[in-house]
């Protein structure tokens, strides 16, 4: 199995509205490495999201290669797109994107019913598993309305963890919460890094970046450093471990 889990060789989008032309993402070629941790920054309107939505196969590109897993993206179509977002693919956004008036369980259980692949016999012991490890399993009845939002974010980790995918996107995931609550979520998006899984990190936050392994700049929707990160650890209240 190749050790690269996603290669890109000149992705370009460029978006069309009202016959006016914006080009979000210019000929950026880059891979990632299975398990990496890798943040993309850059500043607001810079194309880091438009590239996540890319990379997610939320969106095709205008032109250029994406290749993941070894299979050229291009070739699949929309039924086999949505089927690797559901089973390869996890998504934790800043606003969470819960369903409101509905319990934790619920919520987490909802990728599982678009699975076909799933039997419903196991979907309980996936839905434990993946609360308990963001440390959730305590508010399984919970409403998604009665969390503050450090919870709801670990509960929408856990939503994109019950398939167990390949990889884990995360758009400013911290941009909601409070320094505290974001440390805690970013190190559980560490030891999810450290169990194996690929994590994809869109922020513009400096201190957040910092988690991650490698962080790609991009500027102008072209991608203008690509460098490694002293690997760090830190504290619940934003410290940094020794």
């Amino acid at each position: 199995m190749s050790s690269k889990i996603i290669q890109v060789k000149n992705l370009t989008k460029t978006y069309v509205n009202d016959e006016v032309e914006t080009l979000a993402l210019r000929e950026n070629s880059f891979e990632i490495e299975r398990g990496e941790f890798v943040a993309i920054m850059g500043p607001s309107g810079s194309g880091k999201s438009t590239l996540m939505q890319m990379l997610g196969l939320l969106d095709r590109p205008t032109s250029g290669e994406y290749f993941l897993e070894n299979k050229n993206t291009e070739d699949l179509n929309d039924d086999e797109l949505a089927e690797i977002r559901n089973t390869k693919i996890g998504f934790v956004f800043q606003t969470f994107n819960l369903l409101p008036r509905t319990s934790v369980y619920e919520n987490v259980e909802l990728p599982l019913l678009y699975d076909k692949k799933t039997s419903n016999r196991n979907n309980r012991a996936k839905i434990n598993e993946a609360l308990k490890s963001v440390g959730m399993e305590h508010r399984t009845n919970y409403l998604s309305n009665q969390l503050s939002g450090g919870e709801k974010q670990r509960v929408a980790i856990a939503r994109a963890l019950v398939t167990d995918p390949e990889i884990i996107f995360a758009d400013e995931p911290t941009g909601n919460l409070d320094s505290k609550s974001g440390v805690q979520i970013m190190q559980i998006l560490q030891k999810l890094n450290d169990a194996g899984k690929t994590v994809i990190l869109v922020t513009h936050e400096t201190f957040t970046a910092q988690h991650a392994k490698r962080i790609l700049f991009v500027k102008d929707g072209k991608i203008t450093a690509d460098d490694p990160v002293k690997i760090r650890r830190f504290a619940e209240d934003g410290e940094i471990l020794k």
